[in-house]
């Protein structure tokens, strides 16, 4: 029961975590709206594997992460340049009415698996936010330093991941076939949710410490 109750603790964090508007959940719905559930499905499983190595990495002890600090600062900084220039060409896009096109993020071959991982890894953010929990559960006597326990909590947190970019694919297509809208208004929503995204990164590493 207390192994079940880890698992459900783990995938409970993690679809909370998921539930806010951000560049990885937007996108979900932008690649389920314009290429099917299959591609959504694939960038899904991308982003929540990542999101379990960075949680495992956690798990496995702090002092690992403190000793590559340098690493998590250049991707700090890449994501900031990444969401910056995303965003600007979204609302260029815009302004040329190409209002039926993809978003530049999509307008590749990339495999969609490939690009969950990629976005998933440039968001060192999800780092302290699983160090907090992990380390509030453990605490709180909830989650133990037993392997059974960390592995049932990490497969909690993937299928966490999971349904909450399940939740923004079916019910992001559902509302955008709803309203009847367009492709612009997905690249408007994008080019602000990376706008916003940007900035708060680049607090994040002007202000705030990683750890």
């Amino acid at each position: 029961m207390d192994l079940l109750i880890v698992l459900l603790v783990g995938w409970l964090v993690s679809f909370l975590g998921q539930l806010p508007l951000g560049t990885m959940s937007i996108t979900a719905t932008h690649i389920a709206v314009l290429e099917g559930f299959n591609n959504a499905w694939r960038y899904a499983l991308g982003v929540a594997l990542i999101e379990i190595i960075y949680l495992r990495l956690v798990l496995v002890g702090v002092q690992w992460m403190l000793a590559h600090h340098l690493l998590f600062t250049i991707i700090g900084w890449l994501t900031v340049l990444f969401f910056l220039v995303f965003a600007v060409i979204s609302f260029v896009m815009i302004a040329k009415k190409k209002s039926n096109e993809k978003n530049i993020l999509l307008k590749n071959n990339l495999h969609r698996f490939v690009l969950g991982v990629s976005m998933s890894a440039l968001n060192p953010a999800q780092i302290p936010f699983w160090f907090i929990w992990s380390s509030y559960l453990m605490n709180a006597n909830v989650l133990s330093n037993q392997t059974a326990s960390l592995n049932l909590f990490t497969i909690g947190c993937g299928l966490g991941t999971i349904s909450g970019l399940a939740f923004y694919m079916y019910g992001g297509n559902w509302l955008i076939k709803k309203l009847k809208a367009e492709t612009k208004v997905l690249n408007i929503i994008m080019g602000i949710i990376f706008l916003i995204a940007a900035f708060a990164q680049l607090y994040r590493m002007l202000y705030s410490k990683m750890f």
